[in-house]
């Protein structure tokens, strides 16, 4: 480690690469709950958090094993699980009064199209005003999982390749062709279990 009098040693968090301070000042200045969304190799975490003198307050959260709630047979990594996990968060955060955020990516480089935009096209979905750029997202066919659909339409003539790629899909008795019908109705089930709660609270 670097040693001399004017040598600052960063603080312990961003040693160890978990945050970014400078960028995370900025959030913090915009005075709004911001939108974090985190991706692991098998999930998508989007939570709503709110800066406070004694530490962040999580308002409300959703990670893409929620959606089994819901119905879902798909796969929680991919781009369609990411979006509805987004839908998700972005309900739950309306219901707690947060309808305004800024997204917060943390370390991670933003990459055009990818998970990370598709749970933010989910949030923006469910009626959470982000500033956003409309080119930043997927296109609505690979957020409705019509790319996993065709390539299950090309590989059904080979069934041992068919199988192991899409194991996971047929034990919960879902043909991956049928992904972006089966998006369609987990999505609607998300929206009318939130819209049915706003009227019982009329």
């Amino acid at each position: 480690m670097a040693r001399g009098s004017r040598y600052n040693v960063p603080f312990r968090r961003r040693r160890e690469g978990k945050t970014d301070y400078k960028k995370r000042a900025t959030l913090v200045v915009a005075r709004r709950p911001r939108a974090v969304v985190r991706i692991t190799g098998k999930h998508t975490i989007v939570q709503t958090i709110e800066a406070k003198s004694k530490g962040d307050r999580v308002l409300a959260a959703a990670n893409s094993i929620d959606l089994g709630e819901f119905g879902w047979k798909g796969g929680c990594g991919n781009l369609p699980a990411a979006y509805l996990t987004g839908y998700l968060a972005g309900f739950r955060s309306i219901q707690k009064g947060a309808s305004e955020s800024v997204l917060d990516l943390g370390l991670r480089k933003a990459s055009k199209g990818g998970r990370i935009f598709s749970a933010l096209k989910g949030i923006v979905d469910s009626g959470v005003n982000i500033p956003h750029g409309e080119k930043i997202f997927p296109d609505e066919s690979r957020i409705r999982g019509d790319h996993i659909a065709d390539y299950a339409k090309k590989t059904f003539s080979n069934p041992e390749l068919y199988n192991k790629r899409f194991s996971q899909y047929l034990s919960r008795k879902l043909k991956p062709e049928d992904l972006p019908s089966h998006f369609d109705e987990v999505k609607k089930r998300i929206q009318e279990s939130f819209t049915s709660a706003v009227k019982k609270n009329e």
